[in-house]
């Protein structure tokens, strides 16, 4: 199984890429990110793959980073969704955007995704609500905030920011940490929405 390639790009299509490795092409099919934040041709080029294979065929699917194959492949456990569907997710909502519509329960972000329904977009919401594995670690030098946010003097966003990041599957020191250095950063005034887009993104360096 191919799990990544580096090499030339060779030519661009509209959900693909074709990146050639030691004068092989390889045929990688990309969401719309991917894709955009490819080099230009002639240039170098270093993907995450995900291998399918069929009786009929194989098939390669390319991200610049792993966590954004984790994405397709929690994507595809989900009914109702192939991996065109996950790759349209994944081109409309990066895995950070991804993460706080779960755990907002925001059906209608995900169905911004071309080919997802409302019933999909449910699907995805409820499924991976508790499936979204640990991706990242805080960096420990957050701890000592982590206190502030997780006693109940903490402000209530931010309370309930920790407790959507701990159903997304993050640890609860984890989610106490990043959700404390985003309140650092925002301040008090902040929304829980605001709150766990920051914290995922502390999460995510």
């Amino acid at each position: 199984m191919i799990g990544k390639l580096t090499g030339t790009v060779d030519s661009v299509g509209p959900d693909w890429a074709i990146l050639d490795v030691g004068g092989v092409g390889y045929l990688v099919h990309c969401s719309a990110r991917t894709l955009q934040r490819l080099p230009k041709a002639g240039e170098i080029a270093r993907l995450s793959i995900e291998t399918h294979v069929r009786e009929d065929r194989i098939q390669l699917f390319g991200f610049m980073a792993d966590l954004e194959r984790e994405w397709f492949r929690l994507l595809n456990t989900v009914q109702g969704v192939g991996t065109k569907v996950a790759l349209g997710v994944l081109s409309v909502m990066d895995a950070s955007d991804l993460a706080t519509a779960i755990a907002l329960q925001d059906k209608a972000a995900i169905s911004r995704a071309p080919g997802v329904g409302p019933k999909v977009a449910m699907r995805i919401a409820a499924e991976l609500k508790d499936r979204a594995p640990l991706f990242a670690d805080v960096d420990p030098a957050l701890a000592r905030f982590a206190g502030e946010v997780a006693e109940a003097r903490g402000p209530q966003p931010a309370r309930d920011a920790v407790s959507a990041l701990v159903n997304l599957g993050y640890a609860a020191p984890q989610a106490s940490g990043a959700i404390a250095a985003a309140l650092k950063t925002a301040g008090d005034g902040a929304t829980t929405e605001q709150l766990i887009r920051a914290g995922l993104k502390e999460l995510a360096k």
